[in-house]
């Protein structure tokens, strides 16, 4: 059994990978297998934490600094892999999807840090003592925040089957060791049940009425929640729908 795992998925090819090689592909793995899953759970399962006294405790930034953690370490370790990889990157022969789901993903994740960097101001009650206004991008729902939100979860989940696409094919073009492969399929099994499983006992809790509480006459709960799958715990006349 234990032969069998250190086994390259191919036997008939060598799993013959350098420094650089072999750290480009665990920097990248832990970062968009690990890291960036968990934040994404984070943000859109736990911004009502289960034991909070919503709505009369709101903004609770755990979500938050869980998901800029994650998805800005992840960030930091995918550009060491660059960086590791680059001078060699012509080495393999068919990198072609691979070559084409890695920069997909760097493309998309830029896109998403600078969506985040652009999104507009926060504004709301506990803005007020801050700014000196209760008006926000966010609290007011403007065009910016809606195509923010939009661009954001929707760049957000392609970019990460787009790398997923890229590990796998990755650990292919290297001929990785099946214990390799075990890990990374059971952890990804386990992911995808605990997000549909998420899904279906706390749902996708929409990030205004997490902040500013389910009152109906606020701008923001007053539109239809943005994102596949995403809800309002009480809501409004439009909510859900």
């Amino acid at each position: 059994m234990w032969e069998w795992l250190l086994t390259s998925i191919d036997p008939s090819r060598a799993h013959d990978v350098g420094f650089e090689v072999s750290m480009h592909g665990r920097l990248m793995v832990l970062g968009w297998s690990f890291l960036v899953p968990i934040g994404i759970l984070s943000a859109r399962f736990f911004k009502i934490m289960p034991r909070q006294q919503w709505p009369q405790k709101r903004d609770n930034q755990f979500w938050w600094f869980t998901h800029l953690t994650m998805q800005y370490t992840a960030g930091v370790l995918m550009l060491m892999a660059i960086w590791l990889i680059w001078p060699i990157s012509g080495k393999y022969e068919n990198s072609f999807l691979h070559h084409l789901m890695g920069w997909t993903t760097v493309t998309l994740c830029s896109v998403q840090y600078l969506a985040g960097w652009l999104r507009g101001t926060k504004g709301g009650p506990t803005e007020l003592a801050k700014t000196g206004t209760i008006r926000g991008d966010h609290f007011d729902m403007t065009p910016r925040r809606k195509a923010f939100e939009y661009i954001h979860k929707t760049a957000g989940y392609v970019c990460l089957t787009a790398a997923i696409i890229a590990v796998f094919s990755g650990m292919w073009m290297t001929n990785a060791p099946n214990w390799m492969w075990i890990i990374l399929i059971a952890w990804w099994v386990f992911i995808i049940a605990l997000f549909f499983n998420l899904q279906r006992t706390i749902g996708a809790i929409e990030t205004y009425e997490a902040i500013w509480g389910d009152d109906p006459t606020l701008p923001g709960n007053q539109l239809k929640p943005i994102g596949l799958g995403t809800k309002r715990r009480n809501g409004s006349p439009s909510a859900n729908r």
